[in-house]
C-alpha cells in the first residue's frame, strides 16, 4: 500500500475517507464522501459555494458538465439545486466508486437525472459528442500538475460542439496558473480568487 510521511506519521495514501457536505438545496447538509489524495483533490465547501453563487441563476433545469469530477461533490451539488442533467467525468476507479457511492447514499444511483463516464476526459467528451447533448454549464477541475489538460478541454469542448449558445465553463485551476483570456469562441469574463485557488469563468458565444 502506497505510503507518505505527514507530519512524522505514515499514513495510507488514498484510504483516508474525508468528508465534505452538499450546501444547499434538495440535499441541503447531506455529508458525501471524498477520497483524500493529490489525485483526487476535492474542492473545498468554501469555492464550491463560490462557485454556485457564481452560477445560481443559470443552474435550474440545466445540463451540467462535471468534469476531472473526483467524488463528484460539484456535480452533485448541481444536482441538489435542481439542475436537469448532469454527467460526471472522471477516470480514476477509485473516484468512480465513491462518486456511485455518494449518489446511492443520496437515492440517486438510478436517476435518470445523472449518467457517470468512467474514462479520460478527451475519451469521454468523445463519447458525448455522439449523443448530441450540449450543455449549458460545464466545471473543469484536473490535477493541478496536468496543467495541459485546460486549453485542450477548452478546444474539445467546442470542437465536438459540447457546448449551448451563451454556455458557461468554470475552471479551477492554481493561483500560479495563467490561462488563456480566449481560447476560440471561450472568452474569460471573471476571475475569483480565494486563497491558492482561482475559478476562471469563460463564456461561450459561436
Amino acid at each position: 500500500m502506497p505510503l507518505r510521511l505527514c507530519g512524522g506519521l505514515l499514513i495510507p495514501l488514498l484510504r483516508l475517507l474525508n468528508m465534505v457536505r452538499v450546501i444547499a438545496g434538495e440535499f441541503k447538509s447531506r455529508k458525501l464522501k471524498t477520497l483524500d489524495g493529490q489525485a483526487t483533490r476535492p474542492t473545498s465547501d468554501r469555492l464550491k459555494e463560490t462557485l454556485f453563487n457564481l452560477v445560481q441563476s443559470r443552474i435550474s433545469g440545466s445540463t451540467f458538465l462535471d468534469c476531472f469530477a473526483g467524488s463528484g461533490s460539484v456535480g452533485i451539488e448541481a444536482l441538489s439545486r435542481c439542475a436537469g442533467f448532469v454527467v460526471f467525468v472522471e477516470e480514476s476507479p477509485s473516484a468512480v466508486k465513491v462518486i456511485r457511492k455518494n449518489l446511492a447514499l443520496l437515492g440517486e444511483d438510478l436517476s435518470p437525472r445523472c449518467q457517470i463516464l468512467s474514462r479520460k476526459a478527451e475519451t469521454g467528451l468523445k463519447s458525448l459528442e455522439r449523443t448530441g447533448r450540449k450543455f449549458d454549464i460545464v466545471f473543469l477541475d484536473p490535477p493541478y500538475a496536468d496543467a495541459d489538460q485546460y486549453p485542450r478541454v477548452f478546444e474539445q469542448l467546442q470542437n465536438c460542439e459540447l457546448l449551448s449558445d451563451e454556455a458557461l465553463v468554470v475552471a479551477e485551476h492554481s493561483k500560479f496558473l495563467a490561462l488563456p483570456a480566449q481560447v476560440m469562441h471561450l472568452e474569460r469574463r471573471r476571475e475569483v480568487r480565494q486563497g491558492d485557488s482561482v475559478l476562471s469563468l469563460y463564456h461561450f458565444q459561436a
